[in-house]
């Protein structure tokens, strides 16, 4: 298995909306390949003096942290459903009109090291 993980913040406010915009991305990750997709809002998480899930995305009291994966049989089929999914029109969006800022998330591909 392969997995894609990502972390980013979402305004409170544009919650509902970032949802919305998850709900599609889910259907059209699994629909070119993903195996499952997860999308969860950090409810217990605390601000780390060095490091944590808000430090590590600049978040701000306004602000939630997201934590994500993607889930793929392997590194190569994760490769073809990102250029399909990255070119298909459900998921272009307005960078302008983003329910959260897309310079502080963070993402990467990982080999699957224990699965249970």
């Amino acid at each position: 298995m392969y997995v894609d993980g990502f972390v980013l913040p979402v305004p409170k406010d544009k919650l509902p909306a970032y949802k919305d915009l998850a709900s599609i991305a889910s259907g059209v990750w699994r629909e070119h390949g993903a195996l499952s997709y997860v999308e969860c809002v950090a409810d217990d998480v605390s601000n780390g003096e060095v490091t944590s899930f808000p430090r590590s995305v600049q978040a701000t009291e306004d602000e939630v942290v997201v934590l994500a994966w993607i889930t793929y049989p392997s590194k190569e089929v994760r490769d073809a459903c990102n250029a399909k999914v990255m070119a298909d029109p459900r998921i272009q969006c307005d960078p302008a009109n983003m329910p959260f800022d897309g310079k502080r998330m963070f993402w990467g591909g990982f080999t699957t090291l224990v699965q249970a």
